[in-house]
């Protein structure tokens, strides 16, 4: 075994590319056809087994009640899969890097925490994903919003009224 380890090492890092006729073949399955859902309107959509119907987590008056007080009490807020630390999704991991980048104080509620508080914001603001980004108590926009004006200029605009208002 011993022996063996030097030409390992000299192995290492090397990158010896197959030629195509010595590559493995792989067969391809053949897909199956995908199944055909029909969507009743007649009984409530269910989230989980545990039987939660989609009304249960729409937006009450408590729930808009606090979103208004988070987004009115901080001049930038976003909505975010994990935090500005540890992001959990590149979208979000996206729009953290812009703000940084800007050097923009926000704060970040991660919504994979609270399954209520993820309905209800999509409800909310009316956009269906994360993250969710609000400037000066209005809502701004997702990743691709964001990603759009920050390269048109637009938002480092938005974030300096927002910050001198």
């Amino acid at each position: 075994m011993a022996a063996s380890a030097p030409a390992a090492r000299a192995l290492a890092g090397a990158s010896l590319p197959l030629p195509l006729s010595a590559r493995p073949r792989v067969a391809l399955l053949p897909r199956a056809p995908l199944p055909t859902c029909r969507l009743s309107l007649s009984r409530p959509a269910q989230l989980s087994a545990r039987g939660r119907s989609v009304r249960c987590l729409a937006l009450g008056p408590e729930m808009r009640a606090t979103l208004d007080k988070v987004v009115e009490s901080h001049k930038v807020v976003l909505f975010m899969k994990g935090t500005k630390d540890f992001p959990q999704c590149g979208f979000s991991h996206t729009v953290v890097q812009i703000l940084r980048s800007l050097d923009a104080p926000f704060e970040t509620l991660d919504v994979l925490a609270n399954e209520a508080l993820r309905q209800g914001l999509k409800e909310y603001s009316s956009w269906p994903t994360f993250p969710q980004l609000y400037i000066d108590g209005e809502f701004f926009g997702g990743c691709d919003i964001t990603v759009e004006a920050y390269k048109s200029g637009e938002l480092q605009e938005t974030l300096e009224k927002a910050m001198c208002s």
